[in-house]
């Protein structure tokens, strides 16, 4: 069964709230914007997610290392790095509805609005029509309104990209007007200036004196950069290497939407490769392709990912990209991976006066390094493999009537729940003691799930919707044999299995080295 996007992630919102993997904080109090908690289910997912990241990186690479820096830093570092000054959001008002929006937002969903959804369009026709044989990359070379509304995109994105790095914030409000963009909410044109608002929260220290603000870090990297001697001088490593860290940060959206797509509080992976200059584009270029085959081997359809080279590149970069994901509101990025030269260490060696250098071996020449970053939301993550997962298609009930399931299809080794032990009635007590023996035995393995209410049809349900991808159902026949049935969550085939091969069968099926080997 087919939903349209919008649709889509309504029913992903409704899912996690209903399941538990996400709440809206401090709902009790009528919910805080742009704010979740992660409930029992979606904290088991999320982590899951964090450990496949981290032995990507860390476990499976010689030459990087973690680290867990703090929250609060100098203020001096946020300086150094130029989010004081200009770590900023281009906002604009609607007069009529009173609603603040960014104002590049708003053009990149009028591209992806009124053009973009037309090539999509054109290319599903396309695909309809000739099957198999139809190469979407040989149509959007050729197709002559595909090439003219493409040839629009990049005009509007040039245009706005060149103003905002300007700061000609009164051209991208006329490319507002220009483009006849209205208020989503009033359906009014009635806009004010744009202009510029940062977005750092910031309190105060233990003095509690204007002397003392202290910033709530906007991003994880800088704590990587103010440590890389600590880490370069105990770490035992040698250029090229590497520092990995998944944390907190903050950012006071003002526009924050989209669910968890874009929020105030959430958590980032990042990993800074340091190299000697000259080296980065090959590393560049190396961690462009070990990151989409992370991607990848998670099962998604690489149509529903994509490059997207950056043409204007921040101030401190020599080249960047992102890895975008067809959300169910369409293409958006979900990672980013940087060259960021040597403009973080260099700023934070003048400024603090220390010296962020290391020796070449062989030349004993001292120099700065290269930085090439890899940057991933762990909440857009979180997002993106369940907006993959969600899908609705049908099940025979007990009667044998095929009715729609909502199942959550995720990888196995990232499944919350990895194996719910099921009783085909709680009455018999010989049944109901065997399942809880195999329980008891199983959960040292993995993270499994005790069930033994309602009828077993719905027991599966409910183990579809949250992702388990494997079912033990306890008979009359465990009871005269030792075997047990195992039933396969997205083919709903069960097998029959010794009692002793559980442990073994279910342990091998869900474990996380299943993706690891594919990278």
């Amino acid at each position: 069964m087919t939903k349209d996007k919008v649709t889509e992630l309504q029913d992903i919102v409704s899912h996690c709230k209903k399941l538990g993997f996400i709440y809206q904080s401090s709902e009790v109090y009528g919910g805080l914007s742009a704010v979740y908690d992660y409930g029992p289910y979606g904290v088991l997912l999320k982590n899951n997610l964090k450990e496949y990241w981290w032995k990507a990186m860390v476990q499976m690479h010689e030459n990087i290392v973690g680290l867990d820096a703090a929250i609060f830093m100098d203020p001096k570092t946020w300086k150094a790095s130029g989010h004081v000054d200009a770590f900023n959001d281009p906002l604009i008002d609607n007069k009529d509805s009173k609603k603040r929006y960014r104002a590049d937002q708003l053009i990149e969903d009028y591209i992806q609005n009124k053009i973009q959804k037309k090539i999509d369009k054109d290319v599903a026709k396309g695909q309809k029509r000739f099957g198999e044989s139809f190469d979407k990359v040989q149509f959007l070379s050729t197709d002559k309104r595909s090439l003219d509304r493409q040839a629009k995109i990049d005009s509007i994105l040039n245009r706005m990209n060149k103003a905002l790095n300007a700061g000609d914030l009164a051209d991208v409000k006329q490319l507002i007007i220009d483009l006849d963009i209205v208020c989503p909410h009033s359906g009014s044109k009635n806009w004010t200036d744009v202009r510029q608002f940062n977005l750092m929260f910031s309190t105060q220290g233990g003095g509690a004196t204007s002397d003392d603000v202290l910033y709530l870090r906007p991003e994880t990297a800088q704590g990587i950069f103010v440590n890389f001697l600590n880490v370069w001088n105990t770490s035992r490593q040698k250029i090229p290497f590497g520092i990995a860290q998944i944390g907190k940060a903050f950012r006071n959206e003002i526009v924050a939407r989209q669910f968890i797509f874009r929020m105030r509080e959430f958590e980032q992976m990042e990993m800074q490769f340091f190299v000697k200059p000259g080296e980065q584009k090959q590393f560049y270029d190396y961690w462009k392709a070990f990151r989409m085959r992370w991607h990848l081997a998670l099962g998604t359809p690489q149509d529903n990912l994509r490059f997207h080279e950056h043409e204007t590149l921040a101030h401190y970069a020599d080249a960047a990209l992102d890895i975008e994901y067809n959300f169910p509101f369409g293409f958006k990025e979900l990672e980013g991976i940087h060259s960021r030269t040597d403009f973080d260490l260099k700023a934070h060696q003048d400024l603090s006066g220390k010296k962020l250098q290391v020796q070449d071996v062989e030349s004993k020449e001292s120099y700065v390094p290269f930085v090439v970053e890899t940057s991933i939301g762990c909440d857009r993550m979180f997002l993106a493999i369940l907006s993959q997962a969600y899908q609705i298609d049908e099940a025979p009930d007990a009667k044998g009537v095929m009715k729609e399931r909502v199942v959550l299809k995720l990888p196995p080794a990232l499944a919350p729940v990895k194996c719910a032990v099921l009783p085909v009635v709680r009455v018999n007590e010989a049944l109901t003691q065997k399942a809880r023996a195999i329980f008891n035995e199983i959960k040292y393995s993995f993270n499994c799930q005790y069930d033994e209410k309602d009828a077993i049809g719905r027991r599966y349900r409910r183990q579809d919707q949250l992702g388990t991808p494997y079912c033990i159902t306890i008979d009359e026949q465990t009871i005269e044999d030792n075997t047990v049935t195992i039933r396969e969550r997205d083919s709903m085939q069960q097998e029959r299995i010794d009692v002793t091969m559980v442990e073994k069968i279910v342990s091998e099926r869900v474990d996380i080295r299943n993706l690891l080997k594919q990278l």
